[in-house]
């Protein structure tokens, strides 16, 4: 009689495997379903990435490439037709994963003008519809102009088209022909960007409806504002508003009011609105505040570390009356019989750091604005006013360059280094002009140590300009002028202001450090933008 083989319980939750299949398991692992499918599919893909003439500019840009904006619009050339984006999809072997990121670049190809998404939602070439990109210019009395990317001629819109955009939108648009004056005039096919989102400008109120009469006068439609979006503002006022819709050729703008800056008689009115008219950025961010607060006011001993000391030059900061801020200071002596001249900066680049918040900030802004009785600064006023302003008898971080000219004019040698410095005085033009012309009066006598020093300068300043003169050096002599203002804050009268021979001391210095760091960069075979005068 068989002894029956009794079966072991099995865990809770085991599988119902077949010994045999377990075995069988251990020895030879199957490919998961799918598999081979998507190998095939790799092998695929990177047949078509292949042939991307511009593979290794995106593989150098990006860790996961996709086809480059190029291939894509090659394919497009190929196929001739315009293609549905699943089509394009398998034509360029975009893999699920890939599929946001293959959108995102097909919407910004869209966005620059390059292709269009017709009716049905197909990708077409732009070139192939006679379609043309372009950027609007408004006009006061309701018409304006596209101005091509491609430097043609401009094209007219007609206020209905106009009522479709405000000036500075990028549009896409199509020749409709000709008007009576012989002018090409264009349809809007598509608007690519929007350029308006805050505009400034005057509320007004007619039978009830609040609206805004933007102060560029080539934005010509009224922007309609709501009555929860007023904020309280009364009509007269200058205001901001944001605009929650833009124009389309059914309806005007809409906007809500964010703020009211005051009546349009109000003393620097119309720099606030120059402010925002050209939306320059005129509020620091919040990360630059943060960044300015930790910064050390006063200088320690470790940031003196591979610095020289020149504390002890009398090296001085020589500005106009109405100067806030001092960048630069100067200094020279005889040395046998050339000239030792030096010339010192503020040095920014201790307090911004490559791509900090102040140096992406900085390029935001890109220099410092002027505006009669307001300076919108390049850089927060701890720096352009404080630690990087060269003010007298404080001691300031520099960088130097150090010259010596030779009789002739020459610049035998120089030199860059870091140093910290202690202005001697803070000196104007009008001063130096005086004291240069009287070494021995009344007015020269305030500082009458410096004043060997203020004729070194004299005395080098001749011998530049004859060796200017001999270089054929271009004179870029002009009239500047100087606003005065009454005490409403409104301009009073302008006034040329007469240039004496300390502007010109400190020009021909700063050029002569100019010509050193050019030098310098060409020696050393930096990039760098530069002009050239024929």
């Amino acid at each position: 009689m068989k002894k029956e083989k009794i079966a072991k319980p099995k865990p809770a939750g085991a599988p119902r495997v077949k010994p045999q299949t377990r075995v069988a398991a251990k020895v030879k692992k199957h490919p998961k379903p799918g598999a081979k499918a998507k190998k095939r599919a790799s092998v695929t893909q990177n047949a078509i990435r292949a042939a991307d003439p511009h593979l290794e500019r995106e593989r150098n840009k990006y860790e996961n490439p996709l086809p480059s904006r190029e291939y894509l619009l090659q394919i497009l050339t190929q196929q001739g037709v315009p293609l549905p984006q699943k089509q394009m999809v398998d034509l360029l072997g975009i893999q699920e994963s890939e599929l946001e990121a293959f959108s995102r670049r097909v919407q910004a190809m869209e966005r620059d003008g390059q292709i269009m998404l017709n009716r049905k939602g197909a990708i077409c070439m732009v070139d192939k519809l006679d379609l043309i990109m372009g950027m609007v210019q408004g006009h006061r009395d309701g018409f304006g102009f596209v101005i091509p990317d491609n430097g043609e001629q401009d094209l007219f819109l007609v206020p209905v088209e106009m009522h479709k955009v405000l000036h500075g939108d990028r549009v896409m648009v199509r020749v409709a022909g000709t008007d009576r004056r012989g002018r090409l005039e264009a349809r809007i096919v598509e608007v690519l960007e929007r350029a308006n989102h805050r505009v400034v400008g005057r509320l007004q109120k007619e039978h009830g409806v609040l609206f805004v009469i933007a102060e560029d006068k080539r934005i010509s439609q009224d922007i309609l504002v709501t009555p929860e979006g007023s904020a309280k503002a009364k009509p007269g006022q200058i205001v901001t508003v944001e605009l929650i819709e833009q124009p389309n050729k059914r309806a005007q703008p809409v906007g809500k009011i964010i703020e009211v800056l005051g009546d349009y008689a109000d003393p620097g009115m119309e720099i606030e609105i120059a402010l925002r008219k050209h939306s320059l950025p005129h509020v620091f961010p919040q990360d630059v505040e943060k960044l300015c607060a930790s910064l050390e006011l006063e200088i320690s001993a470790t940031t003196l570390k591979g610095r020289e000391d020149i504390r002890s030059l009398p090296l001085v900061t020589i500005d106009g009356e109405n100067a806030k801020d001092f960048d630069d200071a100067v200094y020279c002596e005889p040395q046998g019989n050339e000239f030792k001249l030096i010339v010192a900066i503020a040095d920014v680049s201790h307090y911004v750091r490559p791509g900090d918040a102040l140096d992406i900030s900085a390029l935001d802004r890109g220099n410092s604005v002027y505006f009669p009785r307001r300076v919108i600064p390049m850089l927060p006023e701890i720096l352009s006013n404080g630690l990087c302003s060269i003010k007298p008898l404080v001691d300031r971080l520099c960088m130097v360059c150090e010259m010596m000219i030779a009789a002739n004019g020459d610049i035998t040698s120089y030199r860059f280094f870091p140093a910290v410095m202690r202005s001697h005085a803070r000196l104007t033009y009008t001063f130096v002009a005086a004291a240069l012309a009287d070494p021995k009066g009344e007015l020269a006598r305030e500082h009458g140590a410096l004043i060997p020093y203020l004729q070194n300068l004299l005395k080098l300043f001749d011998i530049l300009l004859v060796a200017r003169e001999k270089r054929g050096a271009i004179d870029f002599e002009t009239v500047e002028t100087q606003m005065l203002f009454n005490e409403q804050g409104k301009i009073d009268r302008i006034v040329a202001v007469q240039r004496n021979v300390a502007h010109r001391i400190i020009e021909e210095c700063m050029l002569a450090a100019n010509v050193c760091a050019s030098h310098f960069l060409v020696r050393h075979e930096h990039a760098v933008l530069y002009r050239i005068h024929e």
